[in-house]
């Protein structure tokens, strides 16, 4: 009985504790996340480096791949058209290296994502407040199915293309082919591999198509393919958040692998010397949810 009466009294005196203390008796949340995550959209609008509408270049034939994984190698938010490059919230940026000679991506520490998946998350504190109307990410690397025409055949092969600005590379497998480059890589090398046949190669430089609807006002380097997109509305960081934030970047790969035809049939013909010449997203639109 004593032991009972004992209990009843530490309860009571816990409770009552709580009265006086809004908190104590409160779960703690933990710290709430900004957790960027990646899309990849086929029916998303086709654009040039200017933001806007593109068709296929006569000549040219285009696909639309489906990506099983990419990389990214910055990614920065800006409040105002106006914001420039570099100037607004940093919240992620790669690893480099002048391993191989001029400042490059590394492309062995890359970290990747497949579509819907989380590519970045980090505690919302590290972001500062405020209101974000864009956002720039410079992509690093692409792979995913492409379909192609060998010997009459329909085949399905891998591509991996490197559209970062410049990519030190060691090696990497694709579908269990190795390839060793142990070199640097401008933007637009590529690589296919297709029941076990391997080949590579290099996009014209500036070919790779990088849209900017801020073009005008806040130009980005040629070659360092950086894509820009708009919020619907602006994103708004208080400060204050308690749950996480997850913004989704939907790319459009929609024709974005284009080839040079030889034979004008629509179809990527590499055994007859079609070329690969822009292997650039066509476009990013960023939304939020909680």
């Amino acid at each position: 009985m004593k032991k009972f009466l004992y209990l009843v009294i530490v309860l009571c005196t816990f409770f009552l504790s709580c009265a006086s203390d809004e908190d104590c008796c409160l779960p703690n949340p933990g710290e709430a996340n900004l957790i960027i995550k990646f899309k990849f959209d086929a029916t998303q609008a086709r654009l040039d480096n200017l933001g806007q509408p593109a068709v296929i270049p006569a000549g040219n034939a285009a696909q639309s791949p489906n990506f099983a994984k990419m990389s990214a190698n910055y990614i920065e938010f800006a409040s105002s058209a106006n914001t420039l490059l570099g100037a607004g919230e940093i919240i992620y940026s790669g690893a480099e290296t002048t391993q191989g000679g001029a400042t490059a991506i590394d492309f062995q520490s890359a970290q990747f994502a497949g579509n819907d998946e989380v590519f970045l998350s980090i505690p919302l504190s590290e972001v500062a407040s405020g209101n974000y109307n864009w956002v720039r990410v410079s992509l690093a690397y692409q792979e995913g199915s492409i379909n192609f025409l060998q010997n009459g055949n329909d085949i399905t092969g891998t591509l991996a293309s490197f559209v970062g600005y410049n990519n030190y590379i060691t090696n990497f497998d694709v579908n269990g082919s190795t390839f060793n480059i142990n070199e640097n890589k401008l933007q637009g090398f590529w690589t296919f591999e297709a029941l076990g046949f391997t080949t590579q190669g290099q996009a014209p430089a500036g070919a790779t198509t990088v849209p900017n609807p801020l073009f005008n006002s806040s130009p980005v380097p040629q070659g360092s393919c950086v894509v820009t997109g708009q919020f619907e509305n602006a994103f708004i960081i208080t400060g204050n958040e308690i749950a996480d934030v997850e913004v989704t970047l939907s790319f459009s790969v929609n024709n974005s692998f284009e080839w040079t035809e030889v034979n004008a049939d629509g179809k990527y013909e590499p055994a007859i010397g079609e070329q690969p010449v822009d292997m650039g997203l066509r476009g990013l639109i960023p939304s939020v949810s909680n």
